[in-house]
């Protein structure tokens, strides 16, 4: 026996070495042998707790210095809002005190919940993200494009912004309470592009007005009727409305701009035909359940499904799609400097770090109002926070709150166990090392493994790294990238090596690449 060997038989090991003959995985096992992520902080909740007053500070110092009206905001943690506040009022003249229970419109956050409803009729078989609009909005058949090799515009483009629709947001704010024949005559009437259909991000809430009509005309009824029946009812969202005046005097946020050194109100408009870009109003406690949907999709796993839509589905709508920007040295408000990348999803943003953390985000703009939620589903916790100032930005404070959270309650994120496939290699890989002694007949490796580096080259190269080793004292535990892929430690008196492999797609699957690197 070779000295891996000898060390892990000390051990007491019950890896059985030598000769391993492969045995087939059907799939069944496969799945039934799938372990998803998990916390492995038992004092997780514990260590977020003791952030809330840090969290609350943040909020009032941020409200205060930007001259909010009225705050609410919250935090949800393993699919439940584990801390929410208010903060001043949500109608100044009457001091109404702003809570977790305030109605306020959400503005552009709206766009998450009809590209939901998109996907959730999607699923149903009832319509393609790659039709072209023209098969659901016929008066789009008039457009002009800017070039005559551009292709029509599909569902998918306005889902992700790409439809080649201008940026919109002084326009588009203003159209919300727009009826379905105005909508129609805009679109009959042929539309201005600032871009080919497919080939840039740029925002458009007249993109989400047309989803909105495809709703309606795919469903069979009004889009707020149907995202109200289909996704907000069943999700327990029952203080959600289109309608301001169904929203209770007591409860109703209304929206101000800070002018003269005091704040002035804004109208509030009504539902109509652009609503599905921006129209929703709803509260913390509400949306908290819609916050909740979303985490509980991750991680991918086995059981039955729960919601209104599919959680793959849901998983789909924050994959990155359309790229928007790429900053080099994001500044986080606490003055953590990092890259982030950002490209818009289905109705969401998608923004990757320098630490390798996943944001799902949206915001909201409204004359009188400002919203945003952001989420790290890889942590399980969001946070979402509402302004009753016109385009009150409360991206900024959230990125602070959440950046504050993960450092102060030194969160982690979810731990991948290791495959049962990825353990049994390990454990056939370290009996073959340093020696390789009879690894030709050894049916564990590709049939791409020796032609790529030959055996007898890949036994001098470990041979001679194992003897600067020294003495080997310790095999680490193996850490996963994924179910196939993974790598450990080789500790010796003298030294480290790092063992990296991968497996093949076969099934069973075998190892197609090793590196062993001194560390």
């Amino acid at each position: 026996m070779n000295r891996i060997v000898l060390l892990l038989a000390s051990f007491g090991t019950a890896l059985a070495f030598g000769q391993p003959t492969p045995s087939k995985i059907d799939a069944s096992a496969q799945q039934k042998n799938y372990q998803p992520p998990v916390f492995t902080d038992s004092d997780r909740l514990k260590n977020i707790e003791t952030v809330f007053p840090v969290i609350d500070k943040i909020y009032q110092e941020y409200a205060a210095k930007n001259h909010y009206p009225g705050v609410a905001y919250g935090l949800v943690v393993d699919g439940k809002l584990v801390h929410s506040g208010g903060l001043g009022y949500t109608d100044v003249a009457k001091k109404t005190a702003a809570t977790p229970q305030s109605v306020f419109r959400i503005a552009s956050m709206t766009k998450s919940i009809t590209a939901m409803a998109v996907v959730k009729l999607r699923d149903e078989g009832k319509l393609r993200l790659d039709d072209p609009v023209t098969k659901y909005i016929p008066e789009a058949a008039k457009f002009t494009y800017l070039t005559s090799d551009a292709p029509v515009i599909t569902v998918r483009n306005l889902l992700t912004h790409s439809a080649g629709f201008p940026e919109d947001n002084p326009w588009g704010d203003r159209q919300l309470a727009d009826t379905d024949e105005d909508l129609l005559t805009l679109l009959k009437g042929d539309v201005s592009f600032s871009n080919v259909p497919g080939v840039a991000y740029e925002y458009s809430n007249l993109a989400f007005a047309m989803l909105g009509r495809i709703i309606a005309t795919v469903s069979g009824k009004p889009y707020q009727q149907y995202i109200t029946e289909a996704i907000l009812k069943p999700l327990g969202m029952t203080h959600t409305e289109w309608e301001y005046t169904k929203v209770s005097a007591n409860q109703l946020a209304h929206g101000y701009r800070w002018l003269n050194e005091q704040w002035v109100e804004e109208p509030l408009l009504h539902d109509g035909s652009h609503g599905a870009m921006g129209g929703l109003l709803t509260s913390i406690d509400d949306f908290s359940k819609y916050v909740a949907f979303h985490l509980s999709v991750w991680p991918p796993r086995n059981g039955v499904e729960t919601g209104p839509v599919k959680r793959s589905s849901v998983r789909e709508m924050h994959m990155p799609r359309t790229f928007r920007d790429l900053s080099p040295a994001f500044r986080f408000p606490n003055g953590r400097v990092t890259p982030m990348v950002t490209h818009y999803a289905y109705g969401l943003t998608w923004s990757h770090d320098g630490d390798g953390r996943d944001y799902v985000a949206h915001s909201g703009g409204l004359p009188g109002f400002g919203s945003q939620w952001r989420m790290l589903p890889e942590y399980g916790i969001g946070v979402i926070a509402y302004g009753n100032l016109t385009y009150a930005n409360l991206g900024a404070v959230n990125w602070a709150v959440l950046d504050t959270l993960l450092s102060m309650a030194k969160l982690k994120p979810r731990q991948l166990p290791v495959s049962q496939i990825l353990q049994q290699r390990k454990a056939e890989l370290v009996s073959l090392l340093p020696d390789w002694t009879n690894a030709e007949k050894n049916p564990i490796f590709a049939e791409n493994f020796f032609p790529d580096h030959s055996l007898e080259n890949r036994r001098k190269a470990t041979q001679a790294l194992f003897s600067k080793l020294g003495k080997v004292v310790r095999v680490g535990e193996l850490i996963p990238e994924n179910q196939l892929r993974g790598h450990f430690v080789i500790e010796g008196e003298q030294g480290a090596a790092d063992v990296f492999f991968t497996l093949t797609p076969e099934n069973p699957a075998l190892i197609q690449q090793l590196d062993i690197k001194k560390l």
